[in-house]
């Protein structure tokens, strides 16, 4: 007889293996999941967690609490990430991890129930080097960890009819790899290195002592933009390696015009922001317009 009981379920699996095999060949290419399910596995074993099966280039593996999950989840990233040996044309590997917390059957050294699928669907809602995980998940982390957590996407999962919100796990940040003892971490941002952003009348400051701001039309964003082409969570600005970067997680994009008049366009993925500019959540930024964000960065 199976038993219920409440885990922090984790999957994680090596995004784009086909290529891996068209590139390395099937030997090599074999050889690098192999290293990635060692990482994987050992982070596991390590943190608290117990793997219940490998599936090809993916793990699943459940946790007695939210945060062993996520430090799980961290350690293999930033193991990977930093490995000698995964890289493919000079690029590294990536993994891709989707977690949940919730009630889970125990049977036959095997879990089953709807968590597992919801954990599962983060996985695929998740890009190369991320960590994706639910409200449920973020609700029962500790304080330090739910710092590192940005609202990125409301999403309606296949087989459930209520929308589930979609936090990303910043494990790259300090905060949290000073929490993981014995892995290297990124350096801290340069003393003075600041982002300031103008809008209506108000001035915010991504820095050292605020490492993350968001934008978008809902209120609980740091700046809160209306408008028809602006989503409820549109973008954040974050330090990362010791650069801004621009994260759009938006339907219609994010518009970065530079004093110069250098234009860039980004649509669910990132790009750096430099000097100074303005920046247009949906369109083109306009000068005149109560919807345009204006920038400037001071480096240290």
């Amino acid at each position: 007889m199976g038993r219920d009981i409440e885990l922090a379920i984790l999957f994680a699996d090596v995004v784009g293996s086909t290529r891996i095999y068209d590139v390395m060949g099937d030997a090599r290419a074999r050889e690098m999941v192999a290293i990635c399910i060692d990482v994987m596995r050992s982070a596991t074993e390590q943190r608290q967690g117990t793997v219940i099966k490998t599936m090809g280039d993916e793990v699943m593996a459940t946790f007695p609490t939210a945060d062993a999950a996520l430090n799980a989840a961290a350690q293999m990233q930033q193991q990977i990430t930093s490995h000698a040996q995964l890289k493919v044309d000079g690029q590294p590997v990536a993994i891709r991890i989707g977690c949940h917390f919730g009630p889970v059957m125990l049977e036959n050294r095997d879990v089953f129930g709807a968590a597992v699928h919801t954990a599962n669907r983060m996985t695929s809602q998740a890009k190369a080097g991320q960590i994706v995980t639910t409200a449920t998940m973020v609700q029962t982390l500790s304080p330090e960890w739910r710092a590192a957590c940005r609202q990125i996407d409301i999403a309606t999962l296949r087989g459930q009819e209520n929308e589930v919100v979609l936090y990303e796990v910043l494990w790259q940040t300090e905060d949290v790899t000073s929490m993981l003892p014995g892995i290297a971490g990124e350096s801290r941002p340069a003393r003075g290195m600041r982002l300031r952003l103008k809008w209506q009348g108000q001035e915010l400051l991504v820095d050292e002592s605020h490492k993350s701001i968001t934008i978008g039309r809902a209120e609980d964003n740091d700046v809160v933009v209306k408008g028809n082409l602006i989503s409820r969570l549109h973008a954040r600005i974050e330090i990362s390696r010791n650069k801004f970067v621009l994260i759009d997680q938006s339907t219609n994009g994010t518009f970065v015009q530079s004093s110069a008049g250098e234009e860039s366009f980004v649509r669910r993925d990132s790009l750096q922001v430099k000097g100074d500019g303005m920046i247009g959540l949906g369109r083109l930024p306009e000068s005149e317009s109560a919807q345009t964000i204006r920038f400037s960065c001071e480096d240290a």
